[in-house]
């Protein structure tokens, strides 16, 4: 049997799968019903490993075991393996996320919370930065900000950012405005983008910028994160954000916003 290593590497990332389970499950997708020994010479798989991946996909979805000697395993139809794979992802999802609910009372998230916070005293503010990749992951950070915010929330955006913010960041947004935030963006806005701004005016004061193209976000003055790239030339997974905790340059940045601010046009 022969696979191609570019079609084993897509399901590995769509079935989240290793190298060993997708040789073996193709392999028998291949044979309909075979034994491990016979998997293992057709997949190039070590013996020794090919029933403990069985097994593995079992427990999956992905094959049944027949029983009987010697054992057989059976190969399931795509379609149905994809509906198993889709259930048992809910359930483990709905079950990491009653764990970690349940966190919130425990004493493991009070002792986790002094470290922190016991760490944090040996730390310069200044020294609180870092750099983050994937555009999912400027985005938790950025909702983890935004969540933090006591007083101010300034962010200026790109037209496809004015969108992702509505989408990623609104309910935080309106949870901020309840608590008294002020929160303001800019970003160049026109037909396309201009009922995505309106429904942000909903918590924040919102205004088109011209001429001007730049992603940044300040937080009460004094936490920065700013984007290293243009969103519109590079792909997600590969946009770059840094994070810092600077006073100095938040506030040196927001009063040349204030500038800019004032000749940019309200949202109606």
């Amino acid at each position: 049997m022969i696979v191609k290593d570019e079609f084993l590497s897509r399901l590995r990332k769509i079935f989240d799968l290793n190298l060993y389970e997708v040789k073996v499950w193709t392999a028998l997708l291949s044979r309909g019903t075979s034994t491990a020994g016979e998997l293992s010479t057709i997949s190039d798989v070590p013996r020794s490993r090919t029933y403990d991946i069985l097994e593995s996909l079992e427990k999956k979805g992905f094959i049944i075991m027949k029983v009987g000697k010697p054992i057989k395993f059976v190969a399931l139809k795509p379609e149905e393996v994809v509906e198993r794979v889709k259930k048992n992802l809910l359930i483990d999802a709905k079950e990491k996320t009653r764990r970690l609910e349940t966190l919130k009372g425990d004493e493991v998230l009070d002792e986790l919370t002094g470290l922190f916070t016991k760490g944090i005293k040996f730390v310069e503010p200044s020294d609180l930065s870092g750099s983050l990749k994937g555009r999912q992951n400027l985005y938790n950070h950025l909702d983890m900000m935004v969540r933090d915010a006591e007083k101010t929330i300034t962010m200026v955006t790109t037209h496809e950012g004015l969108n992702r913010k509505l989408e990623a960041l609104m309910p935080s947004f309106e949870k901020a405005k309840k608590r008294g935030v002020k929160i303001r963006i800019a970003a160049p806005i026109d037909k396309n983008n201009l009922n995505v701004a309106r429904e942000l005016k909903k918590v924040a004061e919102v205004r088109s910028l011209e001429n001007f193209k730049a992603r940044f976000t300040i937080i009460d003055s004094n936490q920065l994160m700013f984007m290293l790239l243009d969103d519109e030339k590079f792909h997600p997974n590969y946009d770059v954000g840094v994070w810092i905790n600077t006073e100095f340059f938040s506030q040196a940045l927001e009063q040349m916003f204030e500038l800019a601010w004032r000749e940019m046009k309200q949202v109606k």
